[in-house]
């Protein structure tokens, strides 16, 4: 029973996504290409708040931290040197009746196909990387890949950074970009695709110093979780991955893993990488990639911890956590419970009735005035007043504010509406602007 309710649940929000305007199927009219997802006006809104917000607490507002933006096509020797052309893969298994193709890790009977019950075969790797060729010329040397992480960028500016702006360790590279990986079985609506967003940064220390580095970002993660994006604390578990399962350039990893209606998986992870990343680059380009420490006179190469921040499985744990359904006024809502920063729309504004131009124009002007300043500001006058509230729940505005006959003939006060509490009460146009100031 637990489980129907679940899938239920997770029906029921990607069914909002689409009728609302969050995410849409890639490629729809034409059956769709499975692992692609597009974000419509309402959820391209959510990615950005999602994305400022992340840049502004860990680069902008920091001294540490440099941004970057690298090229998704690499030089097909960085792909080499990092490990992902021998290592980056996921055991394949393939139905010898149906013939389709499952993660072995991911099916429960190893020897029975999930879709038809055929047998299935033997496991064999296969290389998550989109494989392509630069230029006019299809060789050995014209292949590259789609970039399956976005870390590669950063470690190979590394030394410009440096020669650039000669920071102190500890600093961080940060980045923001899409990523790619080929995978077998795409699943858990945006979850896990072939086409992705990740935040991610590079912190740069002295080896010795990796374990308080270590713990510093572990607690700065669980506070962006929790007081940023608004998940609960319940909803997060952390995972320490075992020895034998850790990536091939990890010495210690922790996955971050978030209760999704289909199951705890993973949102984050935070990984000390050493200096495997830079001797690797180093050796393979014949550039020495040291730090040198000015002040004790010394070279030595920087370890790296790691801490990765999914933008897509944001948003989707995000939605998730703030999916509500409860019951106002005698009837039940669905509601989405964002926290006012993250909401795609901070306000919307009504006039009462659609067919009084005094109530439209005066409605319109307190729309401009909060737009101007707010700038995610809707106009809303379709239908009656009960379904615009409905409508604007399931988007997640925050608050309503309705001009009504009493703004125009007596007080200059519009009614202003909470999303979560349904509350209402009466405040003057003239302190509408001071006052959501203070909750955005």
């Amino acid at each position: 029973m637990a489980k129907q309710a679940e899938n239920k649940r997770m029906e029921e929000i990607i069914s909002l996504s689409k009728r609302r305007g969050f995410i849409y199927q890639g490629s729809e009219i034409y059956g769709g290409l499975a692992g692609t997802w597009d974000y419509g006006p309402l959820g391209i809104a959510l990615k950005n708040n999602i994305r400022n917000l992340w840049w502004k607490t860990f680069v902008t507002d920091r001294e540490d931290m440099y941004g970057v933006d690298a090229a998704i096509l690499m030089n097909q020797n960085v792909w080499k040197a990092s490990g992902h052309v021998a290592t980056f893969s996921d055991p394949l298994v393939e139905c010898k009746k149906c013939k389709k193709r499952f993660r072995a890790d991911q099916v429960e009977n190893p020897k029975k196909c999930p879709e038809c019950g055929g047998e299935l075969g033997e496991a064999r790797q296969f290389n998550m990387m989109f494989k392509t060729n630069v230029g006019p010329v299809e060789s050995e040397e014209s292949v590259s890949y789609l970039r399956p992480e976005t870390a590669q960028g950063m470690f190979v500016n590394y030394k410009n950074v440096v020669d650039s702006f000669h920071p102190k360790l500890p600093f961080g590279l940060a980045q923001i970009g899409k990523a790619f990986r080929n995978e077998i079985a795409p699943r858990d609506f945006t979850f896990r695709s072939r086409e992705f967003e990740q935040m991610e940064i590079e912190y740069f220390l002295k080896g010795d110093d990796w374990k308080k580095i270590f713990e510093y970002w572990r607690a700065e993660m669980w506070k962006w979780m929790t007081e940023t994006l608004g998940l609960s604390k319940d909803h997060i578990h952390e995972l320490e991955v075992p020895a034998e399962k850790l990536a091939h350039y990890s010495k210690r990893t922790i996955d971050f893993e978030y209760d999704f209606p289909f199951g705890k998986n993973e949102l984050y992870g935070l990984a000390y990488r050493t200096d495997f990343d830079l001797k690797n680059h180093s050796k393979a380009s014949g550039v020495t990639l040291e730090y040198l420490d000015e002040e004790a006179k010394t070279k030595f190469t920087p370890h790296c911890v790691e801490p990765t921040f999914g933008v897509d499985r944001s948003i989707l744990a995000v939605i998730c956590e703030a999916y509500q359904e409860d019951e106002l006024g005698g009837e039940k809502r669905v509601f989405m419970k964002f926290k006012p920063a993250l909401a795609p729309v901070k306000i919307a504004v009504f006039p009462l009735l659609k067919n009084k131009p005094e109530l439209v124009k005066k409605a319109r002007e307190v729309y401009a005035a909060l737009k101007k300043e707010f700038g995610a500001v809707m106009f809303d006058d379709n239908g009656n007043i009960g379904k615009r509230y409905r409508r604007q729940d399931e988007i997640g505005t925050p608050y309503c504010v309705t001009v009504d006959f009493e703004t125009i003939e007596k007080d200059n006060c519009v009614t202003v509406r909470d999303r979560d509490s349904g509350k209402q009460e009466r405040v003057n146009i003239g302190e509408l602007s001071n006052r959501f100031k203070k909750i955005f």
